[in-house]
């Protein structure tokens, strides 16, 4: 017999999740909503490395939708307990070898199932200690994520936030003539890792141009996708742009895109709009990201940050 895969395992060791009398019982999880935040809630008293009834997924899935991210305290997992609550949610993200990702392997061109997200060397030296800009995971893919969970391991002393922003509070601010005028249009989002390949290795979105215009080479592939993104559980209109990485709206003027995009791009990091998470150990952190984008502050290269990230399968935006 043929061993398992990492996620099969996990499935195969879950704790009897198939069998009621060895569920948490849902009166013991509370969902607060943060208040005077952009997003969130924090759950209570849920244990991950327990089985979870129907009803309280459905509560989860339900409050993810209305929050946009949740936040976890206190939990002790392996790798394995980690992907068999994740596999709760959705299907793992596996992008297809010719559109790497974060963690991708170079020989196979797909990364693990969980990522290392850490400067740690030997435990997934991806992102280093710097400054990441606000972005939504996967956007230059074909079929984006949903959503990720994200899980603290090891943190730094010093810096390290994770901040998310709520695209969907950005859009329904926008003016209604600039609502009518972006709903119209198609944005490619193109590969900062191939990019980076380009660059001889350097991951940097800061290396990466802002805007492609027409006479510049056109790196990867491009996936054009809706500008405004449509939440496909809610119906909620979002904006679906990053900070950083090279983009392009399709049929549309050079100058006047670059214009919009960077208009739109300083209005999306706006403070109301924005919830910073101040990281302890045992934290997971599970987002949407069809409607939000995540940012992170530098921290010290002498202090060691591991988390561990699973992403979830998503659908074609629309």
């Amino acid at each position: 017999m043929s061993s398992l895969t990492q996620l099969s395992q996990a499935i195969h060791d879950a704790p009897r999740w198939h069998q009621p009398e060895y569920f948490q019982h849902t009166d013991e999880i509370q969902i607060v909503a943060q208040k005077d935040q952009a997003l969130g809630a924090v759950v209570i008293g849920l244990d991950a490395s327990k089985a979870q009834s129907g009803e309280t997924i459905f509560k989860l899935k339900r409050a993810l939708a209305e929050h946009l991210i949740l936040i976890f305290k206190n939990q002790h997992l392996d790798d394995l307990q980690f992907l068999a609550f994740a596999s709760y949610f959705g299907s793992i993200f596996r992008p297809s070898k010719d559109n790497p990702v974060l963690g991708y392997d170079l020989e196979t061109g797909v990364p693990p199932d969980v990522v290392p997200v850490s400067n740690a060397v030997g435990q997934g030296d991806y992102t280093g200690h710097g400054e990441l800009a606000p972005h939504a995971d996967h956007q230059w893919t074909p079929l984006p994520s949903f959503g990720s969970l994200l899980y603290a391991i090891e943190l730094p002393q010093d810096g390290g936030k994770t901040s998310w922003f709520n695209t969907i509070a950005a859009y329904d601010a926008l003016d209604k003539a600039t609502q009518a005028h972006v709903d119209q249009l198609q944005l490619i989002t193109y590969n900062p890792f191939v990019r980076a390949q380009s660059n001889k290795g350097s991951g940097n979105y800061s290396n990466s141009p802002l805007y492609r215009f027409k006479d510049q080479p056109i790196l990867g592939h491009a996936y054009p996708h809706p500008l405004v993104r449509t939440h496909p559980e809610t119906g909620r209109k979002a904006l679906w742009l990053n900070s950083k990485s090279e983009v392009e709206l399709v049929n549309y003027d050079d100058q006047a895109g670059a214009k919009l995009i960077a208009e739109l791009r300083q209005h999306l990091e706006k403070p109301e709009f924005r919830y910073q998470h101040q990281w302890e150990t045992g934290d997971i952190v599970f987002w949407d990201n069809q409607v939000t984008l995540h940012a992170r502050e530098p921290f010290p290269a002498d202090q060691r940050r591991l988390l561990k990230r699973i992403s979830l399968a998503g659908s074609r935006p629309f």
